[in-house]
């Protein structure tokens, strides 16, 4: 099963990359005109996108974390956090894109709230079947 989520995620991952080289090349694409015609389309989509891109990272490390000056990091949620801080930072080097920091925003809060939802799966979902503490 665990083989299966890795896959899934790879391939989220990659889609996900293929959605960037499109924004980067100015291509369109129905779900850019998705995001356009829905209010505040674009803030939705990088929620729900990279909330959903830091939940599979965390399933696929199977919730692994690390301690950092005595809080807890999910390793797939720092991974995405630095893949996100770039990927924006980046916007201001092409010319098709604009760096914005709503945006980013957008894309923090989503990773926060599927941190959270990781930390309650990892809590009474994935351990408890495990026999973990």
């Amino acid at each position: 099963m665990q083989k299966l989520i890795i896959a899934f995620s790879a391939g989220f991952f990659f889609f996900l990359l293929w959605v960037i080289y499109l924004a980067n090349t100015g291509q369109g694409h129905p779900l850019f005109k998705l995001g356009q015609s829905i209010p505040n389309g674009d803030k939705v989509g990088h929620f729900l996108l990279f909330g959903l891109l830091t939940f599979l990272a965390n399933l696929s490390f199977q919730y692994k974390s690390f301690t950092l000056k005595k809080i807890k990091l999910y390793k797939g949620s720092v991974i995405v956090l630095i893949f996100v801080t770039l990927e924006e930072l980046s916007q201001h080097f092409v010319a098709s894109r604009t760096l914005d920091i709503f945006d980013y925003g957008a894309d923090l809060i989503g990773i926060s709230l599927a941190t959270l939802l990781s930390w309650v799966c990892a809590k009474y979902f994935y351990k408890p079947r495990l026999g973990l503490k």
